[in-house]
């Protein structure tokens, strides 16, 4: 699996250390692919960039060496065969990088800690994302029974929870190796944020902590430290939000389009939040139904964004196309992990919120009659 969205903008953020260089050796073998040639990967402050290259002996041996590199681990990718190997190389490094067959998935590290750990966490990592898009792709079968799409979700969403568990435990038992850095800007497909947006932060602070000892003079820990500055700031930003100014989403549609709560602004807005995953709320939404279809007219316009908290992206559209609901639906598919239940504090599901036309929540899980009134009330002129 190629994985180039390793450490995002942490790394365009990174600055080199100018402190006494060294050298590093990094050879091994390849074997078992029709691939010749072996490049190494710099992850620059501005861009990955092709270092050095080599074309693999008869037996399938190779051999890099670098000069001036730091004495703190900074990261870098074999690359063979098309797949990436990152690795955490500080001056004085001598690694051995083997493999046989598969590169992710059987590649071996011998030399270096940090990147033997970074190697253990990448592993795992990338064959639970592999292990995602199977049943991702086993989903899109037309022949399946619904009782078989429900069991391929329920395994899916099993999974996508295992690999975010596994990550966490890594992070915070390794807190003190670069290799947690790493694992912190990990990403599966869909996601945006580690576990829960802007929260998150507890995470980030643990490890800062732990390189102030560890890796101090690190320029990742700069810049895990500038980070942590930015999400607390959003966090006393959203704390601070008041009813008249509620914490705003923008959340991709079933079509892929971005669509801001903010953009209803001047409507009623009902903003709702369920699961297809669960199935609690079908009945909910077909009462939901008639009372938009009720309101549709209203001098005062009335709108309802649906949040769905979900991971299946094949589940929830099919839920949303079977259920004919005729508003906006959104998700980001993180399911529990989203940050939209974190700003909205919603500990549980089905959860709605009626927001007036100037802006400010009036009302929380409000439905049936009481909903009705309440639309009489403000789609008035």
């Amino acid at each position: 699996m190629n994985k180039q969205t390793l450490f995002g903008t942490f790394l365009a953020a990174a600055l080199f250390c100018g402190c006494q260089s060294s050298k590093v050796k990094i050879s091994g073998r390849f074997v078992g692919n029709d691939a010749s040639k072996v490049y190494l990967e710099q992850l620059s402050p501005l861009s990955p960039s092709i270092v050095d290259s080599t074309v693999l002996a008869e037996d399938g041996s190779y051999e890099f060496r670098l000069k001036e590199v730091p004495p703190t681990p900074m990261l870098y990718n074999l690359i063979y065969n098309e797949e990436r190997i990152p690795l955490l190389l500080a001056g004085g490094d001598r690694l051995t990088v083997s493999s046989v067959g598969s590169v992710v998935r059987n590649y071996t590290v011998e030399g270096s800690v940090e990147s033997d750990l970074l190697r253990q966490f990448y592993q795992a990592f990338v064959a639970g994302a592999q292990q995602l898009d199977q049943l991702a792709a086993r989903f899109a079968d037309p022949e399946l029974t619904e009782q078989e799409r429900k069991e391929l979700a329920s395994e899916y969403t099993a999974e996508y929870y295992r690999i975010r568990r596994e990550q966490l435990r890594f992070i915070i038992e390794n807190k003190s190796s670069l290799a947690a850095v790493y694992a912190l800007y990990q990403r599966l497909p869909g996601d945006a944020y580690l576990f829960n947006g802007d929260s998150d932060v507890v995470y980030y602070r643990t490890v800062a902590e732990a390189l102030e000892q560890s890796y101090p003079e690190s320029p990742y820990l700069q810049t895990l430290l500038a980070e942590i500055t930015r999400m607390d700031a959003r966090m006393n930003l959203a704390s601070r939000i008041t009813e008249a100014e509620y914490p705003d989403l923008e959340l991709m549609d079933i079509y892929g389009k971005k669509v801001r709560l903010s953009s209803l602004a001047g409507k009623v807005i009902l903003l709702d939040f369920w699961s297809a995953e669960l199935g609690t709320s079908n009945a909910l939404n077909a009462d939901l139904k008639e009372i938009y279809r009720k309101y549709a007219d209203a001098p005062v316009g009335f709108e309802v964004y649906q949040v769905a908290i979900d991971t299946s992206k094949p589940l929830w559209i099919n839920a949303v196309q079977e259920q004919q609901l005729p508003w906006i639906s959104v998700s980001d598919l993180r399911g529990r992990g989203s940050a939209a239940l974190g700003l909205y504090n919603v500990q549980k599901l089905p959860t709605n919120f009626l927001i007036d036309k100037e802006g400010v929540i009036v009302a929380r899980d409000i439905r049936g009659e009481e909903l009705e009134k309440k639309l009489d009330e403000l789609t008035r002129l």
